[in-house]
């Protein structure tokens, strides 16, 4: 299944198709506002779409709101570290939004937060980890062949790769010996000084490491000398694994995006974490 496509709407960046099946607003340009809102509306029922899904800040979420959306999280100081960002959403379909697996959600929720937080990864701890780049998108993208069957994004092509390396995404990766078996990305958001920390995969022979934490901790030491103030994850909400690295990482849980991303081959609900690792 291909990944759905990122383009304009106006000046705004959004995400349609039918793999998830859905519109999604991943950065708002306020000069689109408020026609956007039935922008976004009338691709969603055009294209026979079943959700509409957007990232707003507290003063762009009551339009919405008053248009049918509703907040499924939020994330405290996601702009520029003082104003709370919302993931709100429009079912068009009221199939979509009936909760699938929630016991199961609800388990791997409650496993997270039984864990105690880890000691803060020293320097000498994160060793071994480094920055990737344009000359290493063929074993990034040969990675995330291995680790995923389906993602909401072209991150198994070259190309794609280099091109959000060009713009506002920063790769980081480990390696054994000369072999790259763990990585992830943060996608900076200079305007909100946000950081989505994303795209993580460990080859399946090399989990229970560690490596997800580590590479988390080394991401937080970059983007905060970048000014980034809050970082946040959207998660697979019936993983445990990465609920319990960002939970154990001190990240607060936002909420649940219900039957938000196709990945792994099937629609997934997701969780937010976030955590502001600049205070104000």
């Amino acid at each position: 299944m291909q990944p759905d496509q990122v383009t304009r709407l106006g000046n705004s960046t959004i995400q349609h198709g039918p793999a998830s099946d859905r519109v999604y607003l991943m950065k708002l340009d306020e000069g689109d506002m408020p026609g956007i809102v039935d922008d976004l509306i009338n691709l969603g029922r055009s294209r026979g779409y079943s959700k509409l899904f957007v990232r707003v800040s507290a003063r762009e979420s009551s339009l919405f709101k008053a248009r049918g959306f509703v907040p499924e999280a939020r994330v405290a100081g996601m702009r520029k570290g003082c104003e709370t960002g919302y993931f709100m959403s429009r079912y068009l379909d009221a199939g979509r939004e009936r909760s699938r697996n929630a016991p199961l959600v609800s388990r791997v929720l409650d496993l997270a937060h039984s864990k105690a937080p880890e000691k803060i990864l020293e320097v000498g701890d994160l060793r071994g980890l480094e920055s990737l780049g344009p000359d290493n998108t063929e074993e990034l993208a040969a990675l995330y062949k291995n680790v995923f069957e389906t993602y909401p994004f072209p991150i198994m092509q070259t190309d794609y790769l280099r091109e959000i390396m060009a713009s506002n995404v920063l790769f980081y990766g480990v390696r054994l010996g000369r072999k790259l078996i763990a990585a992830a990305s943060a996608e900076i958001d200079t305007d909100w000084r946000c950081a989505e920390m994303t795209d993580f995969a460990t080859l399946r022979e090399c989990r229970g490491q560690g490596l997800a934490g580590k590479l988390l901790a080394y991401m937080e030491r970059q983007v905060r000398a970048r000014g980034i103030r809050t970082a946040y994850t959207i998660a697979r909400a019936e993983s445990p694994g990465m609920n319990i690295v960002f939970s154990s990482a001190c990240y607060q849980f936002g909420g649940t995006l219900k039957n938000n991303t196709q990945i792994g081959g099937k629609l997934e609900s997701m969780n937010v974490w976030y955590k502001q690792i600049i205070s104000r």
